[in-house]
């Protein structure tokens, strides 16, 4: 057995957050491995892992160590994850080929006679985004901020840069 996994197991038992820390940041690489080789999706076996490792942390007290080492529980743990992860992909790829598909929507039935839309996809995306959140679809400047996990300064100076940007561009529209 590693040294480490002893000290950082009797850590984590002690409910030290640091101790799963230092288990995950050892065993961690192994354990994606692993749960690559049963899942296709790379996102799956990211979320195996943590699993695994939020298990290990809720379970310490029933942990059976094996040579001292929680990582044998692991990769069992890594392994029944990806199963519930690909039966469940699995599930919802079924559930996703039996709904029906809509109707393609077409383009704009008219033609944007004011330009506004063309001057909307002129912003830079995140520009672009802010504008659609707090104009188009009304959200508070709060909710937009943590929508998009930017503060809500930064919201606030995006949208008064999109809104001159409109302003402008609708002025030139105006005058031509």
């Amino acid at each position: 057995m590693d040294d480490g996994d002893e000290a950082d197991w009797e850590r984590l038992c002690a409910g030290d957050p640091a101790g799963l820390g230092a288990l995950f940041d050892r065993h961690e690489a192994r354990l994606f491995r692993h749960a690559c080789r049963l899942l296709t999706a790379r996102e799956d076996a990211k979320d195996a892992v943590a699993i695994a490792f939020f298990e290990l942390w809720r379970k310490r007290a029933t942990v059976r160590l094996v040579d001292g080492s929680p990582l044998p529980w692991l990769v069992n743990t890594v392994s029944y994850a990806a199963r519930n992860l690909e039966r469940s992909s699995r599930r919802y790829r079924t559930l996703i080929a039996r709904a029906p598909r809509p109707e393609p929507a077409g383009e704009l039935l008219g033609r944007d006679e004011s330009g506004v839309l063309a001057a909307l996809k002129r912003l830079p995306a995140r520009e672009q985004s802010v504008v659609v959140l707090t104009i188009l679809e009304g959200y508070p400047l709060h909710e937009t901020a943590q929508t998009l996990g930017i503060p809500v300064g930064t919201v606030k100076s995006r949208l008064s840069r999109a809104r001159a940007k409109l302003r402008d561009e609708m002025t030139t529209l105006e005058a031509s």
